[in-house]
């Protein structure tokens, strides 16, 4: 499949994560361009307004931003395998998932970025706010998994593939919470999937990032 497709991420992005695995899957070749969207030298600027990441870019196409467009837009270009389900109940359950386990993955990010902060401004409020979203998503995925082996209609969808990058990026950024003694079957779901191709070659890096004056 010859294209020129290039993907601009962040080594950490749980986001940009979810469309790598998803063009590994589809065996798309594309450059990754690595970027950090919160440094003042981010490539983002001048290619998303919201200045985030992942974008995909291809030669004479508008740049495409935010995970879900850009999956989506794969899925209706090269429909095989298909991340998002035909079915309609299959399809709205994948996407509860997702919303689900991106949710997760905000709360971390928001974390982080407050904790990037100086030490002076941050709020232990804002923390213990995003705190709580990370715990009871973490135990919607649970109990929606259940004894499954893969999230919605027993096959590999963008459910798998956001709830998978969402518990990764939880060992990253927040490692303090175990889940995988508290929810032992997110643990043998993880155990099952983590050596899949296009998770052993997506796995999170951290990032410096500078420090925000406020």
């Amino acid at each position: 499949m010859l294209l020129n497709m290039k993907l601009i991420i962040a080594t950490p992005s749980p986001y940009a994560r979810k469309v790598r695995v998803v063009l590994h899957e589809k065996n798309i070749k594309f450059e990754e361009i690595i970027d950090v969207p919160w440094n003042r030298d981010t490539l983002t600027k001048n290619l998303n307004p919201l200045g985030k990441i992942p974008i995909l870019i291809e030669d004479g196409g508008e740049p495409l931003f935010d995970s879900k467009v850009i999956v989506q837009y794969l899925d209706n270009r090269f429909p095989n395998p298909l991340f998002y389900p035909a079915a309609p109940t299959e399809n709205v359950s994948a996407k509860l998932v997702e919303a689900a386990a991106d949710g997760v993955s905000d709360a971390l990010v928001l974390i982080y970025l407050e904790n990037s902060r100086q030490e002076k401004l941050r709020s232990s409020d804002w923390i213990d706010r995003q705190t709580t979203k990370i715990y009871r998503g973490v135990q919607y995925l649970s109990e929606y998994l259940g004894t499954k082996q893969f999230f919605v209609g027993g096959h590999f969808t963008i459910a798998d593939v956001s709830a998978f990058s969402c518990l990764e990026y939880l060992d990253l950024r927040f490692p303090k919470f175990n889940w995988k003694i508290e929810y032992p079957n997110l643990k043998n779901y993880w155990d099952m999937h983590k050596t899949r191709r296009s998770y052993s070659e997506t796995k999170p890096k951290t990032q410096i990032i500078e420090t925000m004056a406020n």
